[in-house]
């Protein structure tokens, strides 16, 4: 086995967690109709290592709901087994852009299990739940935004205007299926969504711990650090100011900013070189049957 393959398996592994290679050929292999068309852009999105860049982005821009946080806080092993986490939340992510059709109404039966058990008050008093649709609402929207923008910038084939709207329509088909509610279907919508959520935001406590963990003593070896170090400041990059400020973080400015993307432009392509094709472009390579949800 050469050195990139070597690599590109210990990097999946880390990634996908144990049952990685199974969860593959199970997704991927499986016959039967899909949610969305071979090829689609939430595959495009999904199926690019600038997931990569999104998913650190994503997390950082979720953390700033602070019924979210204390929810994620209190019910979520994510500090005690961070890698477990990023495995489970990869796999359910693969699951809805690639998986079988029941394998992924599976996935999405399965959290929402999980989150119609988790309840509780934060520290202000304020109830939450995690199966709120409205809270649902922003995880969604600040993944969404995060993956696609992230795609946009270090994707291999960025999707244009057209594209982004239809990514951001296939991504609600799962976040509705999971319970949310005045889902948009545009990017023109996500962009509201967003300002809309913007006077219930803010960094609390919980939020502040998670950003130390993330951004200033990410639990992981060494040897990766660096890398971590280029994804980490490209998704601070790209999260707009008020963001990244409300945070606690230092806001970059336009040179800073444009090394850290263009550090983000490498990790990425890195990324992509040592794990082969990307998962959209091997599935469209397999016949399938017609999509299910488009």
């Amino acid at each position: 086995m050469g050195l990139r393959a070597r690599i590109g398996e210990s990097l999946f592994a880390r990634v996908s967690g144990p049952d990685g290679v199974a969860n593959r050929a199970r997704i991927h292999g499986a016959p039967g109709e899909r949610w969305f068309a071979a090829g689609s852009p939430v595959q495009r999105v999904h199926g690019d290592a600038s997931m990569f860049v999104g998913g650190l982005r994503a997390l950082l821009l979720q953390t700033l709901h602070p019924a979210v946080m204390t929810a994620v806080a209190r019910h979520s092993d994510f500090r005690e087994d961070p890698w477990g986490r990023l495995a489970r939340t990869s796999t359910f992510l693969a699951e809805m852009a690639f998986a079988a059709d029941g394998d992924a109404q599976a996935a999405v039966d399965r959290v929402r299990y999980v989150h119609e058990r988790i309840r509780g008050r934060t520290a202000g008093g304020q109830p939450y739940r995690a199966d709120d649709p409205h809270l649902l609402l922003w995880v969604h929207v600040a993944g969404t935004d995060s993956f696609l923008r992230a795609q946009q910038r270090f994707g291999q084939r960025p999707l244009h205007a057209a594209g982004a709207d239809e990514y951001v329509r296939q991504a609600g088909v799962v976040a509705r299926a999971l319970g949310a509610t005045d889902v948009p279907t545009t990017v023109a919508e996500l962009d509201a969504a967003i300002e809309r959520f913007r006077p219930e935001l803010g960094a609390g406590p919980d939020a502040a711990e998670t950003v130390a963990f993330l951004v200033r003593n990410p639990a992981m070896p060494w040897t990766l650090r660096p890398a971590y170090a280029l994804l980490r400041r490209a998704a601070v990059a790209s999260l707009p100011d008020w963001a990244v400020a409300e945070l606690g973080l230092r806001v970059p400015g336009p040179a800073r900013r444009r090394i850290a993307l263009a550090g983000g432009a490498f990790v990425t392509r890195v990324v992509r070189w040592v794990l082969g094709p990307d998962d959209a472009r091997r599935v469209a390579r397999r016949p399938t049957a017609p999509a299910a949800h488009v």
